[in-house]
């Protein structure tokens, strides 16, 4: 039982130290802490803007489909659909997406753009160097063969079609 524990442990220990689990886990912190700036900015900046036109705050643009809406005693009349806080969800994943996109997929893309040309050209001049060695070597097995072709007479004792050492003429 204590072979299961320690392997169970070990494949834990393992899988935290993955490195995608600690890339994520960092990218979660940032997204929370990023998620704030965005908030701030929209509700800050953005829902005042918008808020020009009515309201200050967004989250007060409501519809009433049954009743009045009207608040008695503390409590709301009718059935309120709250419009102005999914537009101001709505305008903080735009800026979000905004953001991530111009600012981090977009150079990403170029960058991994750029590193394919370079592989790219760098394959294609690993190519020129492999045909180059290569045609040297075809020069080299040329020639051999054509020093084998010159030397394989009668008697000589070499060559591909020679007869072996000793049966050369005395």
């Amino acid at each position: 039982m204590t072979e299961k524990k320690v392997s169970l442990l070990e494949g834990f220990k393992a899988f935290l130290m993955r490195g995608n689990v600690i890339d994520l886990a960092v990218a979660v912190v940032i997204g929370a802490a990023f998620t704030q700036i965005v908030n701030s900015v929209v509700k800050g900046v953005i829902n005042p803007l918008v808020g020009a036109f009515g309201t200050k705050n967004l989250d007060s643009y409501s519809s009433c489909i049954k009743g009045t809406c009207e608040v008695v005693n503390g409590e709301v009349q009718g059935i309120r659909i709250l419009w102005g806080s999914v537009l101001g969800a709505t305008l903080s994943f735009l800026i979000t997406a905004a953001v991530v996109y111009f600012l981090m997929v977009l150079p990403m893309a170029k960058y991994l753009a750029r590193k394919a040309d370079r592989d790219a050209a760098k394959e294609g001049t690993k190519e020129v160097v492999e045909l180059s060695e290569l045609e040297v070597l075809k020069e080299i097995r040329d020639t051999l063969v054509a020093q084998s072709a010159r030397g394989t007479g009668p008697g000589s004792g070499q060559g591909p079609t020679g007869s072996g050492p000793g049966t050369g003429t005395v």
